[in-house]
């Protein structure tokens, strides 16, 4: 138990708790319908004071890997979070998202010709059938757009995830972070500009839930992030995901009093034992690519 409670595993925990008050700013606090302006927003100038605090560019061979990486990670990702999060309720998309850990072990084993245990699937899909269980109410309403913008995200963010991990670039977390969110809100430009409406005149309250998303949702969140990818394995890193869609569903409890029912009680157990069990059975990560 003392090895699941590490500081280095409980920091990377903050930033997925912190990414699941995304759905509700979105919902209840952010002009309607502009996804793309939301994620540029988030990301591009958390992405210009971390460079500030820490100026490193990548080495001339590396620059096409933070460029893939800044696209799944950020843009991709960031696009089809907010897609799903203006049209499903809540945390629903997290349904579909509970899927990235078996994701990068499909990977893992594709890729490295690594198989994984059968313990650690079961943990895996313990996380999908909580997730179904604490989101799936009867009067859910789908959206299919939302739906395959969640798969869709769910994708990217585990091939990111795993080759974030994969290649272990040679940059300080800062820096690496860093570039990913400048060129992930780049690439999010042209997106915004033909796709999204123009914001209105912004109230106090949305020029705040901006400033949150890009301080804690972004810059804290993704330097938390992707600083634990350097001591956690790929596969735990993604588990750890659940905890946004667990996070979402108790701040919806608390803040718009959304009901939870004795079986949304259970799948929410489910999903922190499934967490706890991916930790435990995820293969240890080497010596040579822990932090120093």
């Amino acid at each position: 138990m003392r090895a699941l409670l590490k500081p280095h595993l409980l920091l990377t925990a903050l930033a997925p708790l912190i990414w699941g008050s995304s759905y509700i700013v979105t919902s209840q606090l952010l002009p309607p319908d502009r996804p793309f302006t939301a994620a540029l927003i988030r990301v591009l100038p958390a992405g210009l004071i971390l460079l500030a605090l820490q100026w490193q560019p990548p080495a001339a061979g590396q620059w096409g890997k933070v460029l893939l990486l800044s696209l799944l990670n950020i843009s991709l990702f960031q696009s089809l979070l907010f897609i799903a999060a203006y049209q499903l309720p809540g945390g629903l998309a997290a349904v579909i998202g509970a899927i990235q850990p078996l994701l990068i072990l499909a990977l893992i084993w594709m890729l490295e010709k690594i198989k994984p245990s059968l313990w650690l699937v079961c943990a895996c899909l313990m996380g999908v059938l909580g997730m179904a269980a604490l989101l799936l109410a009867p009067d859910s309403s789908w959206s299919i757009s939302g739906v395959l913008a969640a798969l869709a995200g769910a994708a990217c963010m585990a091939t990111g995830t795993y080759l974030t991990r994969h290649w272990a670039l040679p940059l300080p977390v800062l820096a690496l972070t860093g570039w990913q969110l400048l060129l992930g809100g780049v690439l999010l430009l042209p997106a915004m500009l033909w796709l999204d409406a123009p914001l209105p005149a912004l109230r106090p309250s949305q020029l705040l839930a901006y400033a949150y998303l890009c301080i804690f949702g972004a810059l804290i969140a993704y330097v938390l992030w992707f600083r634990g990818m350097r001591s956690l394995s790929a596969v735990a890193v993604s588990a750890l995901g659940l905890l946004s869609p667990l996070s979402a569903v108790l701040l919806g409890w608390w803040l718009l009093g959304e009901a939870m029912s004795p079986l949304s009680l259970a799948g929410l157990l489910i999903v922190f034992a499934s967490v706890m069990a991916v930790q435990w059975f995820a293969r240890p990560v080497p010596s040579s690519f822990q932090e120093k």
